[in-house]
């Protein structure tokens, strides 16, 4: 009975939401969603839906309990350097409008790490910089762009004084960095992408979907980057076969269009 509870809850809530959550590692996400589910205290997945659907705040809490928001700027420090001192100088010789896409950007420290490192490179102002989430709750911390001391703390220190405004244990991000970024709501399973992308960020994510809705995503996105663009993934997210979506390694983690 439990497992035809939550067979029925995943079907209805991809009708509700477009969420397909047959997508993500079952295991996972069914402990996840029935700890939150025993937190607000119902009984079943049925009874759940019921008051997702009817109030607004507790669907809001489980599309960020599904999406798993953990971010914090310069996550894996040495990646980024990669990124900054190898491949923007490369996309520069080639072009100085770069577009930029944080893909599932969660709560913003990634699009805001992406304008840093562009604006320093004096790119920023030329730039299309798009950064979208499927969750709504998130979306709207990244437009507010304030963030606890915890994840300000791998920031260069240049970078820190630079681009934030500390207010005791908050720091609240330049406005200028701001108004160059597109936030937008997207669900990477379902919509069509644009096209055209020098760079494409997606780190930390695809770790949570299973094997088929990868190999969906790791296409899509090869898809998306125009010739010589670059894909950069999390740590935990190698691809060991880049051939069959059309790129090939370029760094640890940053693959190549061909």
């Amino acid at each position: 009975m439990e497992d035809r509870d939550f067979s029925l809850f995943v079907q209805k809530m991809k009708s509700f939401t477009t969420i397909d959550l047959n997508l993500y590692k079952e295991a996972q996400m069914k402990r996840r969603l029935t700890t939150l589910r025993d937190k607000r205290g119902y009984k079943s997945f049925a009874e759940y839906f019921d008051a997702l659907v009817k109030d607004k705040a507790l669907l809001h809490e489980f599309l960020d309990r599904m999406t798993i928001n953990v971010s914090e700027f310069w996550r894996n420090p040495n990646r980024w350097e990669v990124l900054e001192q190898k491949f923007i100088p490369e996309m520069l010789r080639s072009s100085r409008r770069l577009k930029v896409w944080s893909a599932a950007c969660s709560t913003g420290e990634e699009p805001y790490t992406l304008a840093m490192i562009l604006a320093e490179a004096k790119a920023l102002t030329e730039a299309t910089l798009i950064a979208s989430d499927i969750d709504d709750g998130a979306l709207e911390k990244a437009r507010t762009g304030v963030y606890f001391d915890r994840s300000v703390r791998d920031v260069p220190a240049n970078y820190l004084r630079t681009y934030f405004r500390p207010d005791n244990a908050l720091f609240h991000i330049s406005p200028d960095l701001k108004k160059h970024i597109k936030f937008q709501k997207q669900n990477l399973l379902t919509e069509r992408f644009e096209s055209g992308f020098d760079l494409i960020v997606c780190r930390n994510v695809l770790i949570y979907f299973t094997e088929e809705a990868k190999h969906l995503l790791y296409q899509k996105f090869a898809d998306a980057l125009k010739p010589g663009g670059i894909l950069f993934v999390g740590s935990t997210e190698q691809i060991f076969t880049p051939g069959q979506y059309g790129l090939e390694t370029a760094e640890t983690f940053f693959y190549r269009k061909k």
